[in-house]
């Protein structure tokens, strides 16, 4: 699917346009979801560079994502796609910039495509992206402001968890559901991993933008927009690490917490035991039946046997009890 995006009335629009029709010549943006190799040649002719493959796309060093070609720069990120979701996942998303139009290839939904389309088809007048680099810039602007919000949502997420696991009015709740904590801790580690590894690959970018890479310069404009995208991405770098120690602060104090719980329950067990060990003595001791056992005959020997083994039980109990062991 091509979806071409042309500078009119002051904003983008949506170039509405059949399979297999040219694509327009004021195309500003093409944007590229899961192509075909037909729509990969039409795209091709029209900006006179080459799409990457899915598979050239998912390669991870840097001479594989970041280079020049034909005088277009070649630029792929790691997105977030589903951070609504119990799994979220990161997709590949190359940019390619030529002077003819911006391009973009991806084989997922990430949100902030949705959203800069969105806001950028509204804008009217100078605030409109009108050159491909614009767009570019828009589009990392809002991938950026997307992530940010994300870390926020986490941030909070793992505030209401903190207090989940140390609230006192609920010191016995981790008892039950530790499983559902763990896991929504283990959730928003997963999470933040991610996020930090597509802000990696976003400083990568803005840094190389930023270079002249075989005759190729940024122009003053995005040199401009470059410098606070490059603060913010280092200071949601520096959040997300900040994020990433409390959550193994917080996995670690509900994997004491768990290990609290197992030694409350073993030590229960084990009291439970000495509690029960004397009445048992006293039972097996009585169940011998010695002729010679003095009791045996006695109208109140049964009785107090039973006596016995209850005494003898209360007082450890109670005894457990006054040092604070039960």
């Amino acid at each position: 699917m091509i979806y071409a995006y042309a500078l009119r009335d002051g904003a983008l629009q949506l170039v509405a346009r059949q399979s297999g029709d040219p694509l327009p010549a004021d195309v500003v943006w093409l944007d590229l979801v899961s192509p075909s190799p037909d729509e990969d040649r039409l795209v091709e002719a029209t900006v006179r560079a080459s799409v990457p493959t899915r598979e050239e796309m998912v390669e991870i060093e840097p001479s594989s994502r970041l280079y020049v070609e034909d005088g277009a720069r070649y630029m792929t990120a790691s997105l977030l796609c589903g951070t609504d979701t119990d799994l979220p996942t990161l997709t590949a998303v190359s940019f390619i910039l030529t002077s003819r139009a911006l391009v973009t290839v991806r084989y997922d939904e990430p949100r902030s495509f949705a959203l800069y389309a969105a806001r950028a088809c509204k804008v009217n007048g100078q605030a409109a992206p009108r050159t491909p680099e614009g767009v570019l810039m828009g589009l990392f602007d809002t991938v950026v402001d997307r992530i940010a919000d994300v870390l926020e949502t986490v941030g909070a997420e793992i505030d209401d968890l903190s207090r989940t696991v140390f609230d006192r009015a609920g010191a016995q709740a981790y008892r039950k559901p530790y499983q559902q904590l763990l896991k929504a801790i283990g959730r928003k580690g997963d999470l933040l991993s991610k996020a930090r590894e597509s802000l990696v690959t976003l400083q990568r970018i803005t840094l190389y933008l930023a270079a002249e890479i075989e005759g190729v310069k940024p122009t003053k404009e995005t040199k401009a927009l470059l410098r606070p995208m490059q603060r913010d991405v280092t200071s949601l770098m520096e959040h997300a690490d900040f994020l990433a120690n409390k959550v193994t602060f917080l996995l670690d104090a509900m994997l004491g917490l768990v290990s609290l719980a197992q030694n409350d329950i073993v030590k229960l067990f084990s009291v439970m035991a000495v509690v029960f060990l004397p009445p048992t003595l006293v039972a097996s001791i009585y169940g011998m039946n010695f002729e010679a056992m003095p009791e045996l005959a006695w109208t109140f020997g049964y009785p107090y046997a039973l006596g016995l083994m209850l005494v003898s039980a209360i007082l450890p109990y109670l005894f457990f009890k006054w040092r604070r062991w039960l």
